[in-house]
């Protein structure tokens, strides 16, 4: 895989106008003065890992997460369902929601101009980074065809412009996207371009397919990769996607059957996994582990986390807060303080704010708003800033027990100050939040 380095100053003036004329659906043409500049593949790989930046996302996605957590589709998306609800002016939900299908074309069309316009004009040759970009692009506009269309262009070139590696990248983000069949027909169309998918596809098909919930495709591939002789047997993240989307979507089914026979089906990969001698990381134990404290399973929470320090797996502090969710949300208060102060003492994490945050609540719903507050100070005093929600609600305990003067002026305003600026820093505008 070909990787990227970070542009020079001529290169980031040239990207910033070319971005700028394209926005303004400007013809490139007459852009620039720039005849004797030269394109590289980082610099035309930022342009096209821009589109989908300025023209795919939606007035609605201002201050969400830059990670694919706020995607979580549970179902296979209908593309052609979804152009039927867009000619009829109807609402779509999911990754497409609220997207202007006029500027979308517009980017789709800009990037295949932008793509043909650099290498007719300046002779550049497209290689595997750019290749990448552009269907990657093409992949969040859900042109499907049209990204197997061109994928066929650019094999025909040779040279090994469409690899394994480009493929498995299209396959995550198409199911990101919430197109896992279309993802599931690109991974055997690797047959196709003469490629052989890695270890590393099936675990992008896997976690796709898991996504959405279809576990007896995805347990069919890993069934199939287990066989004797595979020329690509699974590793430790193909058991560690299966686990962990196991323990993820037991909760979501609503059915205490289902969630059972989940939670079965983690529990026994996990073991086949021992039995197979792969050595589970930190990664695997705490997927089970928060699997199991939230199916209030602690006896098996406990069991597997005494089972790290036999083998030699130092926790982190997503396996504490996880013990420390389930001791706050059972009001076994005292435990949770023991298991974060046992993190502290065993230096294997720093206590952040997802840490101090469930036992604040826990304290101020038992009553024991001084304890709550001395928590607060706490974090403070650590360098992390509580949710605006935990803070109004200590305030609001502290009022109601007339201990509003324990929280010193000093301290408010450092809260306050913090919460202000990460509100900013989220939706980049000025601070509403009143002092």
């Amino acid at each position: 895989m070909i990787s990227t380095k970070p542009l020079s100053g001529n290169h980031i003036a040239v990207v910033n106008q070319i971005l700028a004329a394209i926005i303004q659906n400007r013809p490139l043409d007459s852009t620039l003065s720039m005849s004797r500049h030269q394109w590289t593949t980082e610099s035309v790989s930022e342009v096209l890992r821009s589109i989908p930046r300025y023209f795919f996302q939606s007035s609605h996605s201002v201050g969400r997460q830059r990670t694919f957590r706020h995607r979580a589709p549970l179902k296979q998306r209908n593309l052609r369902q979804e152009s039927e609800k867009l000619s009829k002016n109807v609402l779509v939900l999911g990754p497409a929601a609220h997207r202007d299908p006029l500027k979308l074309n517009l980017g789709l069309d800009k990037a295949l101009e932008f793509f043909h316009w650099v290498e007719s004009h300046f002779g550049f040759t497209h290689n595997e980074v750019t290749c990448r970009e552009m269907g990657i692009v093409l992949a969040r506009a859900n042109r499907v065809r049209d990204l197997w269309d061109f994928l066929k262009k650019m094999s025909r070139r040779g040279n090994g412009i469409v690899s394994v590696s480009t493929v498995t990248c299209l396959i995550k983000v198409l199911g990101e996207e919430g197109l896992v069949n279309e993802a599931l027909v690109g991974f055997y169309r690797m047959k196709q371009f003469h490629l052989k998918p890695d270890v590393i596809a099936y675990n992008a098909i896997i976690h796709a397919l898991c996504r959405v919930g279809n576990f007896k495709k995805a347990r069919f591939l890993l069934d199939q990769m287990e066989l004797p002789g595979f020329h690509c047997p699974p590793d430790v993240y193909t058991y560690t996607i299966l686990i962990g989307s196991y323990c993820k979507y037991s909760m979501q089914t609503g059915c205490r059957k289902a969630i059972r026979r989940r939670l079965w089906e983690a529990n026994h990969l996990f073991r086949f996994m021992l039995f197979k001698g792969f050595v589970p990381d930190v990664v695997t134990y705490n997927c089970l582990i928060d699997g199991c404290c939230k199916t209030n399973r602690i006896e098996r929470a406990l069991e597997l986390f005494d089972d790290m320090g036999k083998r030699g797996c130092v926790p982190n502090r997503v396996t504490y807060n996880s013990f420390i969710r389930y001791y706050s949300a059972v009001n076994e208060i005292d435990k949770a303080i023991e298991i974060l102060r046992r993190m502290q003492r065993m230096g294997h994490g720093v206590a952040s704010s997802s840490s101090y945050t469930p036992i604040i609540h826990a304290l101020c719903e038992a009553g024991r708003v001084v304890d709550a507050r001395d928590f607060l100070v706490e974090l403070v005093d650590g360098g992390s800033i509580p949710r605006e929600y935990t803070y109004k609600l200590v305030c609001d305990a502290l009022d109601s027990t007339g201990d509003s003067g324990v929280l010193s002026d000093n301290l408010r305003d450092r809260i306050e100050g913090g919460i202000r600026s990460r509100f900013e820093r989220v939706m980049k505008v000025k601070p509403i939040m009143a002092r």
